[in-house]
């Protein structure tokens, strides 16, 4: 795959800061798919108390879902822990696996924020950006903003708004199971972000990409 090179890694959150507001307006918001033959999600953990990051990339063919390729890459760790700057810890490994993808992808599932963060510049975005690939925020827990309750069926979803802008969709992706925090990458609406990622489910909360990605990060 390739990547370019947006700007430095920080090492600093004034510096990282810096980053999100200037790249944020670069992100695209309207639907940039036509067809999609496949999907990659992308997962991150840590070894080593923290001090590797491990990250893992899986290519599923769509719409059978099917694996069809993996990296996993180990990185030295080289910014801290700090929430809303989490893509500055995670991304340098996520890049230097999705390097190593053969499989032309045509669409990113990211564990984490998209612009449902608030400078509107999660991972989502950032690795859409610097891949130039739609990408979709897929996340297990809400960073910022409220929305209605959701009912409990499967594939019912309520907008989650923050200052009065929609930032994204809880989405109820097994019944009776805790919802998803589905927001926007780059270069895909949020519709059709929802669209892709039930599209991607099986009988699981977490769609395949990331759930095989998970599974790849979690060792």
């Amino acid at each position: 795959m390739n990547i370019k090179q947006l700007h430095p890694w920080p090492t600093t959150t004034l510096q990282a800061k810096h980053i999100q507001e200037k790249f944020r307006h670069c992100v695209i918001t309207i639907n940039h798919l036509t067809s999609v033959q496949f999907v990659a999600g992308i997962d991150i953990g840590f070894e080593q108390n923290g001090t590797v990051t491990r990250a893992a990339v899986a290519v599923l063919r769509f719409p059978d879902l099917q694996l069809v390729e993996q990296q996993v890459v180990r990185c030295k760790t080289v910014f801290p822990y700090v929430p809303g700057y989490l893509s500055f810890r995670e991304a340098p490994a996520a890049l230097a696996a999705l390097q190593q993808i053969k499989t032309p992808v045509d669409l990113l599932l990211c564990d984490g924020q998209g612009i449902a963060h608030p400078r509107r510049f999660g991972i989502a975005c950032h690795l859409g950006l610097i891949t130039n690939l739609p990408s979709i925020g897929v996340a297990k827990s809400r960073l910022i903003g409220s929305n209605p309750p959701v009912n409990a069926i499967k594939g019912d979803w309520q907008p989650l708004t923050h200052h009065n802008d929609v930032i994204g969709a809880v989405l109820r992706t097994r019944t009776n199971i805790k919802p998803l925090y589905i927001s926007v990458g780059h270069k895909i609406d949020l519709n059709t972000a929802i669209h892709y990622t039930l599209r991607c489910l099986t009988k699981y909360r977490l769609p395949e990409t990331t759930r095989w990605a998970h599974k790849l990060a979690s060792g």
